[in-house]
């Protein structure tokens, strides 16, 4: 398990790649990339990519937001969404193996509810996603975040998680 020590997490409070503060712009861009896989990390940007119309290839869930229990609306289109289910544990401020090894074992579409916290997800879920991929993600207050997977961007979010615990 590694663990998000406290001085890593200023350098994670920036979006990881591309913010968006229009959601439809968002969309608009990936239809635009037709991403090779579209896996979201939250329950907010799951289910406005839902409600959207997108069919995530990976939606990586835990029915809650800013450590809030979601809301009706957004529990039932995250829970409309019927794919293959894997459930797994991950605890607050860290990145669990059974998290990494879902990810990298998930066969498209499927759905990952997270028992503890998916705040990270967004890092293991762009190591285990093929090139050419888009991994969204809400910025909290700001918008949504679309990182495209590059093997520079891997070689980016492996050089967060080697300073983890």
């Amino acid at each position: 398990m590694l663990r998000l020590p406290e001085k890593v997490r200023p350098l994670l409070k920036r979006p990881l790649g591309k913010l968006f503060s229009d959601k439809k712009t968002a969309f608009d861009f990936v239809q635009r990339r037709r991403p090779s896989r579209l896996i979201t990390v939250g329950d907010y940007a799951t289910a406005e990519f839902l409600g959207a119309g997108f069919k995530p290839d990976i939606a990586v869930v835990d029915f809650r937001i800013m450590r809030s229990a979601v809301g009706g609306k957004i529990k039932r289109v995250i829970n409309g969404y019927k794919v293959s289910t894997q459930n797994v544990k991950n605890p607050p401020a860290t990145v669990t193996e059974e998290l990494r090894e879902a990810l990298e074992n998930a066969a498209p579409p499927t759905k990952i509810i997270v028992e503890g916290e998916e705040d990270l997800a967004t890092l293991p879920a762009v190591l285990s996603a093929p090139l050419g991929s888009v991994v969204a993600y809400g910025q909290p207050g700001e918008g949504i975040v679309l990182v495209e997977v590059s093997d520079e961007k891997k070689r980016e979010i492996e050089k967060i998680l080697q300073m983890f615990e």
